[in-house]
């Protein structure tokens, strides 16, 4: 019973990081929407960061423009299986980790799913903007690139994808 109580906790953290990640996302693209010009940028921290508002067709570096359908089945299919695999998540720190690529992943496939020019093919909101010609990016695309960066870099260290140190 004591095993199954912790991996109800792991699985409670993964949700609420993810409903955290998820909410500031969408409460952060509605406040760009409402506040910012599309195409004109505004300084945010000096010239260092800037707020850019666009709306995006395709993933990350505009890679594969114009298929965001495909980016929708994609990001559906992560979703579920980070959902489904959440069961043998064996650590809070893995279980954090993946509430952090779900809320990501969740926050972005919501813009496919809501926003023009229509279900399944709805742009993604995005409006950070950085220096050196940099891609512009949202919160839910910084949660992806770091979870994924830190999963890569434990995996590196060898540890095992969801499990415990100990755990072969």
């Amino acid at each position: 019973m004591a095993k199954s109580n912790q991996r109800v906790k792991r699985q409670l953290w993964m949700l609420i990081i993810a409903w955290a990640i998820i909410g500031a996302d969408q409460a952060i693209k509605n406040i760009v929407i409402a506040s910012v010009t599309p195409g004109v940028t505004q300084p945010l921290i000096g010239d260092l960061v800037k707020l850019n508002l666009l709306f995006n067709d395709s993933a990350a570096f505009s890679i594969g423009g114009g298929a965001t359908w495909i980016f929708t089945i994609i990001s559906t299919l992560a979703a579920l299986a980070l959902l489904y695999l959440s069961r043998k998540i064996q650590t809070t720190g893995w279980a954090i980790l993946a509430g952090v690529l779900l809320g990501g992943v969740v926050g972005n496939l919501i813009d496919r799913l809501t926003r023009a020019p229509g279900f399944g093919v709805g742009h993604v909101v995005d409006y950070i903007q950085i220096p050196f010609n940099f891609a512009v990016f949202n919160l839910a695309d910084m949660a992806i690139v770091i979870s994924v960066s830190i999963a890569v870099i434990r995996i590196a260290r060898g540890e095992k994808l969801g499990r415990a140190k100990a755990d072969g």
